[in-house]
């Protein structure tokens, strides 16, 4: 499992956000925010800080990921 970690992680809390699904067929501005979060393939995990930022991408994408504090 390979795993990044998405912006400024000085003793940050993070998120863990693995993609399930594909983005193929949905939005180009949902396929814009998996590529904005880090996520390259279907079960990719990166690490991002926790910040309302990063939320509102998961949270506009929460139907392709899974999210692990």
């Amino acid at each position: 499992m390979s795993k990044k970690t998405v912006g400024n992680s000085a003793g940050a809390k993070t998120v863990r956000v693995t993609l399930v699904k594909s983005p193929i067929g949905f939005s180009k501005s949902q396929k814009a925010t998996v590529v904005g979060l880090g996520l390259r393939r279907i079960r990719h995990t990166v690490e991002v800080v926790d910040t309302p930022a990063m939320r509102g991408m998961i949270h506009k994408i929460r139907h392709m990921v899974t999210v692990a504090e």
